[in-house]
């Protein structure tokens, strides 16, 4: 990589970090506005709430890994890119309108308008918080990674001072900018992900004269697979089980992806059911989109960069879309690949802040919301507002910390650990809570802590943590769990708790909780 390409990089994104956080300054809620704080007024258009809601459903996991995996598997990792836009239809069709009538802020307000008190608000809190963290971990401790291989650096020091600087202006969109702030940084981000990704898949399909076909050969060669790279089962092929580990990753995916809180936490932005549902049509066109542009990307980094680099730098393929931006205009073009380059990496870094402040932010809001504004004695609009935004600090000062701990390891098994956690407690509590009339607070509680306990047990067991080359935990193998995610078993186990829990509860209980 050129000096030149890394000074464009740094000043860039060093331009967009501090306009971004201006306009969160300017857009920012009053003191005492909480409305404005959580929902941004509602103020938003549904072209403008649809892509803050596919800004935070693609996250830098989602853009980097997917495109990685593409890279490396072919066909599955193409199956898991559509699969990202499935997984907002379900939110469209089956709990979008739904939400955004239960709820006021929060997912725990939507939990609490059926089966309400203080308990069940604690409960969704710390689901919140579980299902969330892994996955700011990721991005935050991957950026340092990213960095150094922008920069040209590997010393632990200096992506140690990456993680923590970013960290800091990750907090500052969240306690500042509130739900419009980040909501504006997210369609940013948006604008510049599809300009560049459309900017790069059409390079890339330009290399190979336009062909489709002269592209899948060259991907088939470069992969190192051959024929079985348009094949399914490359991703999880040596598994027992191989066709049901594939079927558990996608269903844990389209049900996680879906009941994330800061995802749902956007449908309570919109004014009215009708918005709802029009914000969600652009939000799954767009997404529908990005899965496009970076199938073409991913079987580019194939084509272009070939499997041997491409783990060279990452064993996950995570930096397959930053080596793609190096290559597609060959060793010719030094001036072209400075500014794709560049483009590329700015809007990486943005994708990262952006993603990681509205989790940071539908953590901040839970906590104040649900556990500190629902004790015996209500809460003022600008106490629970200061909270609100002493909880982004509380939230993202830990979240940093352990960034900082787990950077260098293999981090596949944290994002898994928060979709399935999404699929196997968040979804059967939200379909419930939305549809079932009967459902009580001793089966919400049983479907969040039973689904979640059952999620981190089985997680324990699986190929990513012990047992293979590319786990967590290399040189061991406790791998019992014969399945790479956990949503096969741990999906149908948070439902059954939940019905369990309620049938127990008696129909006594069932109905004064009811009315």
């Amino acid at each position: 990589m050129t000096v030149g390409s890394q000074t464009a990089s740094l000043i860039a994104f060093t331009v967009v970090a501090t306009l971004s956080l201006l306009l969160c300054v300017l857009t920012g809620p009053d003191r005492d506005d909480l409305d404005e704080f959580y929902t941004g007024y509602r103020s938003l258009t549904p072209l403008r709430s649809g892509l803050a809601v596919a800004g935070d459903y693609i996250s830098a996991a989602t853009l980097l890994g997917t495109i990685g995996v593409i890279a490396l598997t072919g066909y599955d990792g193409v199956v898991l890119a559509l699969s990202t836009a499935l997984s907002l239809v379900l939110l469209m069709f089956l709990l979008a309108e739904p939400l955004r009538n239960a709820g006021r802020f929060t997912m725990g307000d939507a939990f609490a308008r059926r089966t309400p008190g203080r308990s069940v608000r604690v409960v969704a809190c710390v689901a919140t918080i579980a299902a969330l963290l892994p996955l700011m971990l990721v991005q935050l401790a991957f950026t340092g990674d990213v960095l150094a291989f922008i920069l040209g650096f590997d010393s632990p020091g200096l992506k140690t001072g990456c993680v923590l600087l970013l960290g800091v202006l990750m907090i500052s969109y969240a306690a500042i900018g509130g739900m419009k702030g980040t909501a504006l940084i997210q369609i940013i981000k948006m604008v510049l992900l599809l300009g560049s990704g459309t900017l790069l898949a059409g390079l890339v399909l330009y290399r190979f004269g336009w062909s489709p076909g002269a592209l899948l050969t060259a991907a088939e060669r470069g992969s190192g697979a051959g024929p079985r790279f348009l094949e399914s089962g490359l991703q999880f092929a040596g598994g027992r089980s191989a066709r049901l580990d594939m079927i558990s990753s996608e269903l844990t995916v389209v049900l996680g992806g879906a009941c994330l809180p800061h995802i749902t936490m956007r449908m309570y932005t919109s004014r009215s059911a009708p918005e709802v549902r029009r914000s969600m049509s652009w939000a799954v066109s767009t997404v529908a989109v990005f899965a496009l542009l970076i199938a073409v990307i991913g079987v580019g980094a194939a084509a272009l960069v070939g499997r041997e680099q491409l783990t060279a730098n990452d064993p996950q393929g995570g930096m397959a879309l930053l080596l793609t931006a190096q290559s597609v205009f060959g060793p010719e073009a030094a001036t072209l690949e400075t500014v794709l380059f560049t483009a590329i990496t700015t809007t990486v870094f943005l994708t990262v802040l952006a993603s990681v402040a509205g989790m940071i932010l539908a953590c901040a809001n839970s906590l104040a919301h649900d556990v500190f504004a629902h004790r015996h004695r209500a809460l003022s609009a600008q106490r629970e507002m200061k909270l609100a935004r002493i909880a982004a600090i509380a939230v993202g000062l830990p979240a940093i910390a352990l960034a900082v701990l787990v950077q260098g390891m293999n981090l596949q098994p944290l994002v898994s650990l928060s979709f399935c956690l999404g699929a196997s407690a968040l979804a059967p509590a939200l379909v419930y809570s939305l549809f079932w009339r009967r459902y009580t607070r001793t089966g919400l509680i049983w479907t969040l802590t039973g689904g979640s306990l059952g999620v981190l047990i089985l997680m324990t067991g699986t190929n990513l943590v012990s047992g293979s080359p590319g786990s967590a935990l290399p040189d061991h193998d406790f791998n019992w769990f014969p399945f790479t995610t956990t949503g096969i078993v741990s999906i149908p186990l948070g439902f059954l708790l939940g019905w369990l829990g309620t049938i127990l509860s008696g129909r006594r209980t069932q109905s004064e909780q009811r009315h």
